[in-house]
């Protein structure tokens, strides 16, 4: 009971902004309703999360509206189904954890920079705007500058109507908590402006029925032609969508998670995600996510098992077969106040001013991804917000990388790989200690030799401590044997101590014992000065 109770008040809760995430993503409004009703029932039945909602999201309203503008409805279709494909196989390989280390600064980068954009898009409605016939471009500037250019043809009706349904959904919450602020906005508003129209003969405030015709019926499956030439072209589009899609379910189920004290299965739930957006759009349904409002609606009202998400669908179907022509009658001003709302909530605002205290770095992060998003779009910012992520992390690890020289006598006091503890080892005429501290990759593969060059010493044995070097990549290998056989050529013989079991193995792997010799490579510094000595002829002076 629990359950069914939860799911009649979400499936309630969902119909609002269903509506509204169709008709700004650029489809018609029972098409937002399909994938809350096909994909919501998919992601519960199948999904890795007890208490997940699955349906449209705002997240996807900017990268679907450029999807329809430039491919149309057949090609978000295509690219649907693409990142669904994309998401099951995330799912199959077991990559549900690689999502986790997606930087935190490009998740609220985005998701600020997508609730600015919401709310752009919604400005023509907010306000009536006349635009005389002129297409409303689809980047944030265009658009901007097209609003500033028609500023004078502001209908007031339409924004009272909007700042009606806001002030309706701030204020209901403190009032009537039972009932959703965005449903009890669209009931009263829609009556409002039906009984202005009927009896005040104000009819300038436009409403769905005046811009859609809306079939209430769930539509026969249709599958679209898929070539190569248009998997090329959308693949961009689809990466987007899949990684959008993935972020999104996994942080709303782990917040749900949080919630509930459960812990849900995140290949699951990918594959959930997947199969839903591989079969809702062949029913001309967007691409669907997990709903983090919708989840925590769930959970509010007593949701415990998949059994709620299921009955959420079944409430949201009744409504489109049976209730659907009435929604003919809501004000377009009404959904545009509705994802003003949404749009606010996205924004995080204070988390954004709290990130802007952090490093420099994260911060040139989160306002690199923010801006991308607002004046380019999505993908651009995904993928370039990633790689500076990830240039500023290299760099980072690369700083805490050092390399010293150690020419006289090592202190034992703070040594951990040495077997004598009470004197101070000397280290023999013609031998020079390297100590490489931090991972030896790509980052400081140059390091190394310009630390040689530096000291330009040609001594006899060349020790490479590398005791806390945790790993060595490609070019590091690379780097290191370059070094080797340049020694070589300088009658230098190079001898590595400390080396631990992983490196040593990727040594091996990488041909180091017939490169440098077996007995070149120590497992400490005792055994490395021992060599070191032997490769000398001197004798440790001691004292």
């Amino acid at each position: 009971m629990a359950d069914l109770m939860a799911g009649l008040i979400v499936g309630i809760v969902a119909l609002p902004l269903a509506i509204a995430f169709g008709i700004a993503s650029g489809v018609s409004p029972e098409k937002g309703i399909i994938t809350a009703i096909i994909a919501g029932f998919i992601i519960s039945f199948l999904g890795g999360s007890k208490i997940q909602i699955g349906g449209p999201t705002g997240a996807f309203i900017v990268i679907v509206y450029g999807i329809i503008q430039q491919y149309g409805e057949k090609g978000l279709i295509v690219a649907t189904i693409m990142a669904g494909v994309l998401l099951v196989l995330l799912g199959l390989f077991k990559l549900g954890a690689i999502i986790k280390f997606i930087p935190y600064p490009i998740i609220v980068g985005f998701t600020s920079g997508i609730a600015v954009t919401i709310f752009t898009t919604q400005v023509a409605d907010i306000f009536g705007l006349s635009f005389g016939g002129e297409v409303v471009p689809g980047d944030f500037l265009g658009k901007w500058a097209l609003y500033a250019g028609h500023f004078d043809t502001v209908n007031w009706w339409n924004t009272a109507t909007s700042a009606a349904s806001i002030l309706i959904i701030v204020f209901s919450g403190k009032v009537v908590r039972k009932i959703p602020g965005s449903l009890l906005a669209i009931v009263l508003v829609t009556a409002v402006v039906y009984l202005l129209k009927t009896y005040a003969g104000i009819d300038c405030i436009d409403t769905i029925g005046d811009r859609f015709t809306i079939k209430a019926e769930l539509p026969e499956a249709e599958v679209p032609v898929i070539t190569w030439e248009v998997i090329n072209g959308l693949l961009p589009a689809a990466l987007t969508i899949a990684v959008l899609g993935a972020i999104e379910s996994l942080l709303s189920a782990t917040v749900a998670d949080g919630m509930i004290g459960d812990r849900h299965d995140s290949n699951a739930e990918l594959i959930a995600q997947g199969a839903a957006n591989i079969i809702t759009p062949l029913f001309g349904g967007i691409p669907a996510t997990g709903a983090i409002a919708r989840t925590m609606t769930n959970i509010n009202n007593g949701g415990k098992t998949p059994v709620a998400g299921i009955v959420h669908a079944v409430v949201l179907l009744l409504i489109l077969l049976l209730l659907m022509p009435l929604a003919q009658y809501i004000p377009m001003a009404c959904l545009a106040g509705i994802l003003v709302i949404v749009a606010y909530n996205m924004s995080e605002w204070r988390t954004f001013k709290a990130l802007m205290k952090n490093p420099k770095s994260d911060v040139s992060v989160l306002l690199i991804t923010f801006f991308l998003t607002v004046v380019f779009d999505l993908t651009i910012a995904i993928e370039i917000g990633l790689v500076i992520a990830c240039l500023l992390f290299m760099r980072r690890v690369a700083e805490t990388t050092e390399i010293s020289v150690i020419k006289d006598e090592i202190n034992p006091s703070a040594e951990v790989d040495i077997a004598i503890k009470d004197e101070h080892i000397g280290i023999p005429k013609g031998v020079e200690v390297y100590e490489i501290n931090g991972p030896y990759f790509f980052g400081i593969a140059n390091k190394f030799e310009e630390q040689m060059i530096l000291f330009g010493d040609k001594p006899d044995v060349r020790i490479i401590r590398m005791r806390k070097v945790p790993f060595i990549d490609s070019t590091g290998i690379h780097n290191l044997t370059n070094l080797c056989r340049t020694s070589q050529k300088e009658k230098i013989t190079i001898v590595l101590s400390g080396v631990n079991r992983k490196v040593h193995d990727t040594l091996e792997k990488a041909g180091f014992y017939e490169l440098i010799g077996k007995d070149n490579i120590c497992p400490n510094i005792n055994v490395a000065l021992d060599r070191a000595k032997k490769l000398t002829g001197e004798m440790v002076q001691e004292g």
